[in-house]
């Protein structure tokens, strides 16, 4: 992965200041997968959130600290919220031990430096490491490959793989997948599996990272044909049972370190 510096301050290959005006609309955090990460924060009352954004995520039962490097993210947090801290993962400015918990959402494949990034999660938190992110080995299993392949092959080129994570936050971690609801309010590519229409909507696209980084031919081809699959009835006829799925299980992934 690339990594530049933003004048907004972004990490990694994504310049937030550009994508993420309207990010707060789409990446509203679900509560179920909230539920998910709750639970594994166990009993944690100091919670570290790395790479926080808009603070999705965030429990709201206990004393959370952000850090996010874009003041663009930054000023989207909630008023509820805390502030947060203007800090990379890689150079967390915190004594050792100073958190119960730590935990880092739909971010780590955006740190310039994922080993230090972990040593630093690692050297600050007493407890549990909690990280949602996708498995780079199931990112072609969602259909989305038979339209838009290019994107998927870009979260390749960025996502780490699962067994890295594992190795780094050490081998007692647990990974477990993560179910996606139908109705899923965080705005990732698969929360739109059951509801294909949406993922025309330039507001959808742009909140999505690996779409704001696909070429623009391919995201232009992508709507027109795309489009015309979804009006032909081709996508309903391939995955319309989707439409009335519960949920969808696909690349989402819980990586926790007790």
């Amino acid at each position: 992965m690339t990594n530049r510096a933003f004048t907004d301050g972004s990490a990694g290959d994504v310049d937030y200041a550009c994508i993420g005006q309207a990010y707060a609309i789409y990446r509203q955090p679900d509560p179920m997968i909230a539920a998910q990460i709750l639970r594994a924060l166990g009993s944690a009352r100091t919670v570290l959130n790395v790479g926080a954004g808009t603070g999705s995520y965030e429990p709201h039962d206990r004393n959370v600290t952000a850090v996010e490097p874009s003041a663009t993210m930054r000023a989207q947090r909630p008023p509820d919220r805390p502030p947060a801290i203007d800090a990379i993962a890689e150079s967390l400015p915190f004594p050792d031990r100073s958190f119960d918990a730590a935990m880092a959402s739909f971010t780590v494949h955006q740190w310039s430096d994922l080993d230090k990034g972990i040593a630093e999660l690692r050297r600050v938190t007493t407890g549990p490491i909690v990280i949602l992110a996708p498995d780079p080995d199931r990112i072609h299993d969602f259909w989305l490959t038979h339209y838009l392949p290019e994107t998927l092959d870009l979260e390749l080129g960025r996502l780490p793989a699962i067994s890295r994570l594992v190795h780094l936050l050490g081998e007692t971690s647990t990974v477990t997948p993560v179910p996606v609801p139908l109705n899923c309010t965080d705005g990732f590519t698969e929360a739109y599996y059951g509801r294909p229409e949406r993922l025309l909507e330039q507001g959808v696209q742009r909140a999505m990272s690996s779409w704001t980084l696909t070429p623009a031919a391919a995201i232009s081809r992508f709507n027109i044909h795309f489009a015309a699959a979804l009006a032909s009835g081709d996508w309903d006829a391939r995955f319309g049972e989707l439409r009335n799925q519960p949920t969808y299980t696909g690349s989402l992934r819980l990586i926790v370190r007790p």
